[in-house]
């Protein structure tokens, strides 16, 4: 598996470690032993994104994308888990934030690109 690959797959679990904890966090209101799987989540989180960098992705594209994406999957995850609403602007928020993040990747794909002249 080459280092791109093994880089958007750790991404891809420091954004459901994330997703897992930040819904964990409200389940344990009711049921504090969900404070555990916060925990866990929140560090796996941090410890994945450490090792997406290692890969050589780029800080502001992981970081973007490790965000960006935990905020829209929290916030529809939270609507089918806990029967959260989502209103029609925040629906519009996270088609913003999905711009958002597919723009900061093809900024840096075409910044990785070399120049021809």
């Amino acid at each position: 598996m080459n280092e791109t690959t093994k880089g958007w797959l750790l991404l891809a679990a420091a954004i459901l470690s994330e997703v897992t904890a930040s819904l964990s966090l409200k389940a344990a209101l009711e049921q504090p032993a969900f404070y555990a799987v916060v925990a866990v989540g929140y560090l796996a989180a941090f410890i994945l994104l450490a090792l997406v960098l290692r890969t050589g992705m780029a800080l502001g594209v992981a970081y973007g994308i490790w965000g960006a994406s935990g905020v829209a999957l929290t916030a529809v995850a939270s609507s089918l888990f806990f029967g959260e609403p989502i209103t029609f602007l925040m629906g519009i928020g996270i088609v913003i934030v999905i711009v958002g993040v597919l723009c900061v990747e093809l900024g840096a794909q075409a910044a990785k690109k070399p120049e021809t002249d």
